[in-house]
């Protein structure tokens, strides 16, 4: 047996049975809450999904087309972080018919593309993931308007780029964290009561 020293941490038993470690910082990140909204676009156009097309883009939609189940009420997923300059982390799932869809993201043909694949967000993401957002107020004049940040590749943000008729849900580069892009302002809008 060799006389080398064995470190013994303090370990407390937190909510959600999240194991935290006295004066150790954890980069796991343990869901926290959740909320029921709509995206919405700069130009007020609502982030519709639509796995069967493998597609996401924004839609001119009326308050009476905005039905449950059908691609455009999404449930942020908020965690807790042990790294609050970064912003909020978040993931983002919807729910069209009786299946649930999670937002991530992918590397194809050398260009990032967002997806959504079947399944569930998990309660605990043990370390990096492609799942994860960081959620970021869009402007210091714009409480309501933030900018998500892929928590993967910095300066990566949910966009829209036009494609045609279309405005397609993109990953977008921008040149400095402290750029003003439109196209990555979302709005989050509490669904409506009908």
């Amino acid at each position: 047996m060799s006389a080398d020293e064995i470190l013994v941490c303090a370990v407390k038993l937190g909510k959600n049975f999240c194991l935290y470690f006295d004066e150790l910082e954890c980069d796991a990140l343990c869901k926290e809450k959740t909320l029921l909204r709509v995206l919405r676009n700069v130009n007020s156009e609502l982030l519709v999904v639509r796995p069967d097309l493998n597609l996401a883009a924004f839609e001119d939609v009326t308050d009476q087309e905005m039905q449950l189940g059908q691609g455009m009420h999404f449930t942020i997923h908020c965690y807790k972080t042990t790294t609050p300059a970064a912003g909020m982390p978040v993931a983002f799932s919807v729910q069209i018919e009786d299946k649930s869809y999670y937002m991530c993201c992918e590397k194809e043909r050398g260009e990032m593309i967002v997806r959504f694949k079947e399944g569930k967000v998990p309660k605990e993401i043990p370390g990096e993931s492609n799942i994860i957002f960081f959620k970021k107020t869009f402007a210091s004049c714009c409480s309501g308007a933030f900018k998500f940040e892929y928590s993967l590749e910095e300066g990566m943000f949910l966009a829209f780029k036009e494609e045609g008729y279309l405005k397609k849900l993109i990953l977008k580069k921008l040149s400095t964290k402290d750029e003003v892009d439109e196209t990555t302002k979302i709005s989050l809008s509490k669904l409506s009561q009908n």
